[in-house]
């Protein structure tokens, strides 16, 4: 039970901040696209309470957590007016891909912050403790926002990803895709949460695979304990 908490209590920080972020770029994104709805709802704020969904913030996480080891989570989405856009078809995307731009440049700053803090300790030694736990946040950030990305990508209405694909599709099946998403996309998501481990650790192998990337370019500055922070 100990090791739970701690490991919720590093996990939920990077997870809200992570989530909240990737909410924001969508609002911010959409208003400079010619959408004032995120803006004028009052969700282009750090505030978390604005953000925060009793089950895509906290339920999910948690059950995802606790069963296969692994967790995803989101924030409220951010409601859009696609047909204020000025331009329907660069607005639709650009607003979509700016959440996963955003966990991008959060993953890379993790990984920044992990060097910085390894020079750190090298010259003052006597913070090595307080900069385990940090960088051990940090890996846990390179982790989830890499998750997050592909996760966020996947084909399956409503997920960022499926208004990429209707775009490359023709339009007779683009049409099909969308309907077939909007009736099942969401059906579709909570099998794959409750198939488990095998089923999301397939898809989401990408995001391990560039996690190991980002570590291994870094581990050189990671202290010895994190690892133990991390169990």
């Amino acid at each position: 039970m100990e090791d739970i908490l701690q490991s919720v209590a590093l996990f939920g920080p990077i997870l809200l901040f992570s989530v909240v972020a990737h909410e924001i770029a969508h609002g911010y994104a959409a208003l400079k696209q010619g959408d004032p709805t995120a803006y004028q709802l009052g969700r282009l704020t750090w505030n978390p309470v604005k953000h925060i969904d009793p089950f895509l913030t906290i339920i999910l996480p948690l059950v995802m957590f606790m069963t296969v080891g692994a967790a995803i989570g989101g924030a409220k989405p951010v409601p859009v007016n696609p047909r204020n856009y000025r331009n329907f078809k660069r607005g639709d995307l650009i607003v979509s891909l700016a959440g996963v731009a955003t966990n991008l440049v959060i993953a890379i700053a993790c990984a920044v912050l992990i060097v910085l803090l390894g020079y750190v300790v090298r010259v003052v030694p006597a913070t090595a403790s307080f900069i385990e736990i940090a960088q051990a946040v940090l890996v846990l950030g390179i982790l989830l926002n890499w998750n997050l990305i592909v996760f966020n990508l996947l084909p399956i209405p409503p997920l960022d990803g499926s208004h990429v694909i209707k775009y490359i599709l023709p339009p007779a099946w683009a049409m099909k895709y969308s309907e077939f998403g909007a009736r099942y996309g969401f059906f579709i998501l909570i099998g794959l949460f409750l198939i488990g481990r095998n089923a999301l650790g397939t898809l989401l192998a990408p995001a391990y695979f560039m996690s190991d990337v980002f570590l291994q370019a870094v581990s050189s500055f990671i202290l010895p304990n994190v690892s133990t922070w991390l169990r």
